[in-house]
C-alpha cells in the first residue's frame, strides 16, 4: 500500500490522485496573498477582514504541510523519478 495518497483514492501511483507540484504552487500563491490582504486589512483598521484573511493564511500553511508530506512519501517510493507541475 502506498503512503502518499489518502486511503481509497482513485488515483494510483502511476497516476496521481492529484498534481501536488501544482497544489503547492496554488497554496503558497494563497499564502503569500492572503499574508499580503491581512497586513493591508490591518492597516487600513478592518479587524474582521485581517483575522479572515490570518486564517486563510494558516490553512494555505497547513496545506503546504501535507502536501510536503506526500512529495516526500512520494519520492521515497520512486526514487530518482522527477514530476513535472501537473503530475
Amino acid at each position: 500500500m502506498t503512503r502518499s495518497q489518502p486511503r481509497r483514492a482513485r488515483g494510483t501511483v502511476g497516476h496521481a490522485y492529484s498534481a501536488l507540484n501544482l497544489r503547492l504552487a496554488l497554496a503558497a500563491f494563497g499564502l503569500v496573498i492572503m499574508v499580503l490582504f491581512a497586513v493591508l486589512a490591518f492597516r487600513a483598521d478592518v479587524i474582521v477582514l485581517g483575522v479572515l484573511c490570518v486564517i486563510f493564511a494558516v490553512v494555505a500553511v497547513v496545506d503546504l504541510v501535507i502536501i510536503q508530506r506526500r512529495r516526500a512519501a512520494r519520492r521515497r517510493e520512486e526514487p530518482g523519478v522527477r514530476h513535472s507541475l501537473f503530475e
